[in-house]
């Protein structure tokens, strides 16, 4: 069972800088460049416009809308979108229409997310290797190869899990974010009247003067929140307060003097390269590719246990084939999903072959998950009496929506990327789960009730053949018995001398706490049919043994599970289909759920003594 952390001394505030900071905290090598791209030209008005509008954007939706507003809507510590969107599911005020349309805008904003993850780690590691081309200029043709060999040694250690791997990267952002403060801070000496950009009045005559090219920029300056939703997704590791806490003790500060300093040095004219490495001086320019390439090693990491986090909650949710993970402390590692990512990544990284190239696809996938939060977010406080937290938060979507229309035009240069991975992976959540839930509600209508199967058991009499032993059926529904039950006792005519059902309910948080003890139904003992029922979180793993075990001491008349045959319904589909659309949506349904591991391989029984009954339904 995954346990949400409580800690928030200096130990859990070091981890969260390591995982769940990183791609925010490497922004400024990359996202003041990309907004002064778009921009008319490169006066001090100018700089310092594009520079106030890349912090106030920063800080209304990083700062404002994550970690004021969001960081408190946790699913009993879980975070993200998914969590968000089982929240707003929760609420019995909800219709079943609108709980629909609500889950269908949560898969848009999770395929979005996923599409995203695809970018980040190249365009992070990219930029940062990239300043070999300054320290050492014959490097230049090695940049795209050492960052794909950066890549590959990442993906390599996510093995070893989120905690220990944030144990080690939590020093390095210390570091980055120390060397990233102190060149900013050396520019602001020098120049401070840098520090004016932290009026929003520079962004508001920005606006005023260039209102076309200031509104194109928006769609650069998203690329300073990027992590935001990563950092939503990842609280579950280290809990809200060590987040909060590294945000506003080290993260915040970092990043306003980084971006001062850069508007400090470009006021003053322009520079070649990145607007960060003119903050490094020479005799430490190689030291800090090496400090900046490291940490944009964690921005990755932040986004890829964020990819890790969020296919897991969608596979306990239904609306993903469940992954098959292994617990690394308070994260999770999906080996499949970590397998997939590196090639992706890798072809992104070799066919764009820069962090500039790759900028043009960069944000637009990121800005729909944001605003598919920032809706849920409002829709969530709108049935709250919290009316200033939802002031603030419908006034942060309007501007994540603005934000949203800027990067349309990124669809022509790139921006079809993350768009067609985000349709392609929605289109497949669609599927699943619409299908899912139709094969669920056809095989349930099959299904016997489960206080049926003793009156069955006791009308059938001697015709009924019962062989010694003990069967355990093991089912997902607290009211009907699995389908295996009704194929023994109709097509077989047999049914073992002691029968447990076993039904495990999956909850729609992470843990089930107090929830998780079992309660055992003796009513049908005479005839040797017992019922135990048990809930269990989506983090929770369901193991059948220990849960007998359980059961056992409440009622010591059920049957030993040692030697028990246990028994799995499985439905094969046979869909009864009549447009394209829904043929296509089945063949996707069939696909996925071929490729999917089967419950047995998920549950802790033994091989030998396992058995699996099949039947073929029909569904619409």
């Amino acid at each position: 069972m995954r346990a949400t952390p409580r800690s928030v001394g200096p130990i859990a505030v070091v981890g969260a800088l390591g995982v769940v900071f990183g791609d925010i905290g490497t922004s400024p090598l990359y996202a003041l460049d990309a907004v002064l791209r778009t921009a008319p030209d490169e006066s001090r008005a100018v700089v310092y416009g594009a520079t106030s509008t890349v912090i106030w954007l920063m800080i209304c939706v990083v700062g404002i809308l994550y970690v004021r507003l969001l960081l408190r809507e946790d699913n009993h510590g879980d975070g993200g979108l998914l969590a968000l969107l089982t929240l707003v599911r929760r609420d019995r005020r909800t219709s079943v229409r609108a709980r629909s349309a609500l889950t269908v805008l949560g898969m848009v904003g999770a395929a979005a997310f996923l599409g995203d993850s695809l970018i980040t780690p190249g365009i992070s590691v990219l930029s940062a290797v990239e300043g070999l081309e300054l320290a050492a200029p014959g490097l230049t043709g090695f940049v795209v190869p050492l960052a794909v060999c950066v890549l590959v040694a990442l993906f390599l250690v996510q093995r070893r899990g989120t905690q220990a791997i944030g144990r080690w990267f939590g020093p390095v952002m210390i570091c980055w974010f120390a060397l990233s403060a102190g060149v900013g801070l050396a520019a602001i000496v020098r120049h401070p009247d840098a520090l004016v950009a932290l009026s929003p009045h520079w962004a508001v005559l920005y606006f005023a003067q260039h209102p076309h090219a200031a509104f194109i920029s928006l769609g650069a300056a998203v690329l300073a929140v990027t992590g935001a939703e990563a950092l939503y997704a990842d609280m579950g590791h280290f809990g809200r307060r060590a987040v909060t806490r590294a945000w506003m003790l080290v993260v915040m500060p970092a990043l306003l003097l980084t971006y001062l300093g850069q508007a400090a040095v470009l006021a003053r004219g322009p520079v070649t390269g990145s607007a960060f490495y003119a903050l490094v001086p020479t005799w430490l320019a190689l030291p800090a590719v090496v400090v900046a390439t490291a940490a944009t090693v964690i921005a990755s990491q932040a986004v890829i246990s964020g990819t890790f986090t969020v296919v897991h909650q969608a596979g306990r949710l239904r609306l993903l084939p469940p992954a098959h993970g292994k617990l690394r402390g308070p994260g999770v590692y999906l080996p499949v999903v970590n397998w997939l990512l590196l090639p992706g990544v890798i072809l992104l990284v070799v066919g764009f072959g820069s962090s500039a190239a790759l900028a043009s696809a960069y944000g637009l996938a990121v800005t729909i998950t944001i605003t598919v939060t920032s809706l849920l977010l409002v829709v969530r406080l709108a049935r709250s009496r919290r009316r200033a937290a939802l002031l603030i938060a419908v006034a942060v979507l309007c501007l994540v929506l603005t934000v949203l229309a800027a990067n349309l035009p990124k669809v022509r240069t790139g921006g079809w990327l993350p768009l067609l991975v985000t349709a392609v992976l929605a289109t497949v959540m669609y599927a699943w789960w619409t299908g899912r839930a139709r094969v669920r509600a056809a095989t349930r209508a099959l299904a016997l009730p489960i206080g049926a199967v003793a009156e069955q058991v006791r009308g059938r009499g001697d015709g009924l053949v019962r062989p010694d032993g003990t069967a355990v059926f093991l089912g997902h529904d607290l009211q009907r018995a699995p389908l295996a039950v009704r194929m023994q006792l109709e097509n077989e005519r047999s049914l073992h001398r002691q029968v447990v059902i076993l039904c495990g309910r999956t909850l729609d948080r992470p843990a089930a706490g107090t929830d998780s003890t079992p309660v055992v139904d003796a009513s049908g003992a005479d005839v040797g049919v017992w019922v135990v029922r048990v809930s269990i979180g989506y983090d929770d793993v369901f193991r059948p043994r220990q849960v007998l075990a359980s059961a056992s001491l409440l009622d010591p008349s059920l049957p030993s599970a040692v030697g028990a045959t246990y028994v799995l319904s499985e439905a094969r589909v046979a869909p009864v289909s009549q447009g394209v659309l829904s043929r296509a949506r089945w063949r996707v349904y069939r696909l996925l759920d071929r490729f999917t591991s089967h419950p047995a391989d998920l549950l802790d029984v033994p091989d030998a003594t396992t058995m699996i009954v099949g039947r073929r339904i029909r569904v619409r």
